[in-house]
């Protein structure tokens, strides 16, 4: 596995996307979020139901894999811990400082808990106590929960790339055979559904990091096992093997579980059919995870324009993107327009808003590094093995 990966880089740029998308839609549903359309409703909810199992899960295995490139590649793991903590720590102290505060302010204001303007609001969102926690992290809890996993990472990941090595031979022989994509299947999901049955349960997901246990067990596992997958020939080849077949079962489960959640007050109290669609749900993300990714090695294995440009990006857009949709839905949703007029200008306003923030901040040496940006006369570590040319490699988050 000496070849960039072209895929990799591809996916996280479509899971980055996927989450802006999503926070979009969580404007117009009536599940709880910061600030409401007055259009909201259920119409987008059964699309947001199927995106919501795995989009968050694939974000820790892209994760996880970004890792493996980078830490094989370091000769020193603790210059690359202080380099990593500065990269995400910057940018989630300067995030929950100053990026997120526009949408505590107006959460607060939609609730009626403030009605001062901003400026005179932020002493106290320093200080004071309301009904959410301030300061807050909001979207960029993953920030910081990369940040705390990648620090816990480093004392074992010598060790852990040198077993992934070690049993190579072994995996390669039992992912070979016919099924093997089926057994390949069979142990990413298995260590979820034990999660599932001992701790989601008694530990809802908070993102508050200090009692998150269900949401840490999850996503540490995604991110080991992108960390493990990354080189493993095995893996891929089983991945492209079964891309059909995982595809399929992705839309088979994705409908059956759509019927279910839809009805979802019979299906509960029916417990017939209750833990079959649990384990359906935990089944569902774990194939479509696989089947992106083989079909990401299908369609995505070469350099395509604009890869390199989108794969720096994706960072500022990621810190910028929440509070964009949360300021200008709040002043569109007030200005009565109807739900189409108002989803493509907020739509408009965040792609356009993120475009803009990023050209401004990877112009200015001082943003950069506030938003996960390397100075100016380096590049960013894309996933490779080897370097294939004598240039700085790029670094991703």
């Amino acid at each position: 596995m000496t070849t960039r990966r072209y895929d990799l880089d591809t996916l996280r740029i479509g899971a980055f996307a996927l989450l802006i998308f999503y926070h979009i839609g969580m404007f117009y549903v009536s599940w709880g979020w910061h600030v409401k359309s007055v259009h909201a409703g259920e119409a987008a909810e059964p699309l947001m139901r199927l995106l919501n199992p795995w989009r968050l899960s694939l974000l820790f295995l892209i994760s996880g894999a970004a890792l493996r490139f980078a830490i094989d590649k370091t000769d020193g793991l603790g210059r690359f811990g202080r380099t990593r903590t500065k990269r995400l720590f910057l940018p989630l102290l300067f995030g929950m400082l100053v990026v997120v505060v526009p949408q505590a302010w107006l959460q607060l204001i939609e609730s009626g808990e403030v009605s001062q303007g901003l400026i005179a609001f932020y002493p106290g969102y320093l200080t004071d106590a309301y009904s959410i926690t301030t300061p807050t992290w909001n979207h960029l809890w993953y920030v910081a929960y990369i940040l705390v996993y990648t620090l816990l990472l480093l004392p074992v990941a010598r060790p852990l790339s040198r077993l992934s090595d070690t049993i190579e031979p072994a995996l390669a022989k039992v992912l070979s055979g016919r099924w093997g994509w089926c057994l390949l299947l069979a142990i990413v999901f298995a260590p979820h559904m034990l999660i599932r049955l001992t701790l989601d349960a008694r530990f809802p997901t908070t993102h508050d990091l200090t009692g998150d246990w269900a949401n840490h067990a999850h996503s540490v596992t995604w991110l080991l096992t992108g960390y493990v997958i990354a080189k493993s020939s095995a893996v891929w080849v089983a991945l492209r093997s079964g891309r059909w077949a995982f595809l399929t079962l992705s839309i088979g489960l994705g409908a059956v579980l759509t019927v279910a959640w839809n009805n979802w007050d019979a299906v509960a109290e029916a417990e017939t059919w209750l833990w079959p669609a649990r384990v359906g749900r935990v089944l569902y993300l774990t194939a479509v995870i696989l089947t992106l990714l083989a079909w990401a090695q299908q369609l995505a294995a070469r350099e395509w324009r604009g890869l390199r440009y989108l794969t720096e990006a994706v960072f500022p857009y990621y810190i910028l993107h929440q509070t964009i949709i949360v300021t200008v839905g709040f002043w569109l949703t007030r200005q009565s327009l109807n739900v189409g007029v108002e989803f493509g200008l907020l739509t408009a306003a965040t792609v356009g808003g993120c475009v803009i923030g990023h050209e401004i901040i990877r112009r200015v040496p001082i943003l950069r590094p506030l938003f996960g940006l390397k100075p100016l006369q380096t590049s960013a570590f894309r996933f490779e093995s080897k370097s294939s040319n004598p240039s700085p490699q790029r670094q991703s988050t």
